[in-house]
């Protein structure tokens, strides 16, 4: 039987899980888990990168993804799920490659001045928040990943850690590390109920946790044609937010919703109730699994000893070859 080739992936547990995140990642990881050996975890280091402050609602939140995965249908029969800090040997192949890492391919990353300017409110002049690059190779490398899904603005990292894996290979003499390929995945786009970038920190999401009639209300409340003042007026469906969720949950209505939006036959109240059911019709399945996995903790914490102990099995070798290669394996 061909060894399938290996796929890593990781969220942090910052909150609720949205939609967002779902067309972002999950909807992909579920298919992923049928064509390779798949490994997701909880990144539960890098969320402390910006949150290591208030680590108050840690524990809850990990369940929280942990139930959220599940119930959208990843299975632990098909792929390896864990928490990255159980699986010590991050942390410790993080330390090793840091030793040989320049300052300045860490000051070069993308998103560390970015991220400097968006989270001034927050103390993240800190180690771990530059290091956390190398934190992601360690991650990627200490399963030696084929292939990371991703998507087009998240290139630069993975190129990072071909790089840390290249550096390695040549200033130990080894052949230890493979250099990870990208998976790109297209990912489905959706507006946050105020038409910005879906976000937590926006308080504009629709969590895969929502009830339905949470989902209802919030529908209700999203912006749509701004120019559109009576129910008769022509809309322009490409400037409203409404519209942007039809095109993913009325595939078989959209062109009736975009003809009668523009032509003034249908007002923004009647448009958003259609697509309200539609939503929480789609959405049914995955909250009736949540509320079957809540009732499961037990069953959610064997999981994961189960998951951590693969992982750091398959951790646990990789890390004794990097030990060897340079020379700190002297007992």
């Amino acid at each position: 039987m061909q060894k399938k080739d290996i796929v890593l992936s990781g969220m942090r547990p910052t909150g609720a899980l949205h939609l967002g995140n779902y067309f972002g990642a999950l909807e992909n990881w579920v298919k992923l888990q049928d064509e390779y050996e798949c490994y997701f975890f909880v990144a539960d280091y890098h969320a402390l990168t910006t949150g290591y402050e208030d680590t108050a609602d840690f524990k809850d939140n990990i369940t929280n993804v942990l139930i959220d995965w599940l119930a959208a249908g990843l299975d632990p029969e098909k792929c390896t799920i864990f928490v990255q800090s159980n699986v010590r040997e991050h942390a410790e192949l993080h330390l090793l490659l840091s030793m040989n890492l320049p300052l300045s391919w860490l000051y070069r990353c993308p998103t560390y001045k970015d991220q400097i300017s968006q989270l001034k409110d927050k103390n993240i002049t800190t180690y771990g928040f530059l290091g956390y690059p190398c934190l992601m190779s360690s991650d990627i490398l200490i399963y030696k990943a084929k292939y990371v899904p991703v998507g087009e603005d998240q290139l630069p990292h993975l190129e990072l850690t071909r790089e840390i894996a290249r550096r390695f290979n040549y200033l130990y003499n080894c052949e230890v590390f493979p250099e990870p390929q990208p998976l790109l995945t297209k990912m489905k786009v959706l507006p946050g109920l105020d038409g910005r970038k879906m976000s937590k920190s926006y308080n504009n999401t629709i969590a895969l946790s929502d009830s339905p009639e949470t989902i209802q209300k919030k529908v209700m409340t999203m912006v749509t044609d701004p120019a559109r003042i009576r129910k008769t007026d022509p809309g322009h469906p490409e400037v409203c937010s409404v519209f942007a969720y039809h095109k993913l949950f009325s595939p078989d209505e959209i062109e009736e919703v975009e003809h009668n939006c523009r032509n003034g036959e249908i007002g923004c109240v009647a448009c958003k109730k259609k697509l309200a059911k539609n939503l929480i019709s789609f959405m049914a399945p995955i909250y009736e699994r949540r509320l079957e996995w809540m009732k499961r903790t037990d069953d959610i914490k064997d999981i994961i000893r189960e998951g951590n102990r693969k992982a750091t099995e398959v951790a646990a070798r990789t890390l004794a070859e990097v030990r060897k290669a340079m020379n700190i394996d002297w007992i």
